[in-house]
């Protein structure tokens, strides 16, 4: 009676989440703020979001008609977008998320400056 168990997590569990496809489509809508559809039907449901390696964001998410975990990677801020954030600093300005706007301030993790609803880096202080 021997068993193959392996060590990973079943896919879509609290620590394996199925990742989101990479879509221009669906980040435009998680920056608007709207419900991003399951791909099992019904709505994902924010659980966390996540500061990544590399300056890139986790969004953590679950279904809530399979309560199966998705994870949804922002990608990390680009050159321009740091560049703006730098000047904004130096000029003493409020830092707001390149990619939601006005609707969200950068918050300071560390040494590094974070959007609180993406988990991207934007540069550092």
């Amino acid at each position: 009676m021997d068993r193959n168990v392996t060590s990973e997590a079943p896919a879509g569990s609290p620590t394996n989440p199925i990742p989101l496809p990479k879509s221009k489509k669906i980040l435009e809508r998680y920056y608007r703020g709207k419900r991003l559809e399951s791909p099992l039907g019904g709505f994902l449901d924010v659980l966390g979001i996540r500061e990544g390696k590399d300056g890139i964001g986790r969004v953590l998410f679950e279904c809530n008609t399979s309560s199966l975990r998705f994870v949804l990677k922002i990608p990390k801020a680009t050159k321009v977008e740091r560049a703006s954030i730098k000047e904004a600093l130096e000029a003493g300005d409020d830092l707001f998320c390149p990619r939601h706007g006005f609707d969200q301030r950068l918050s300071k993790s560390g040494k590094n400056w974070i959007c609180p609803l993406c988990g991207v880096s934007y540069g550092k202080s």
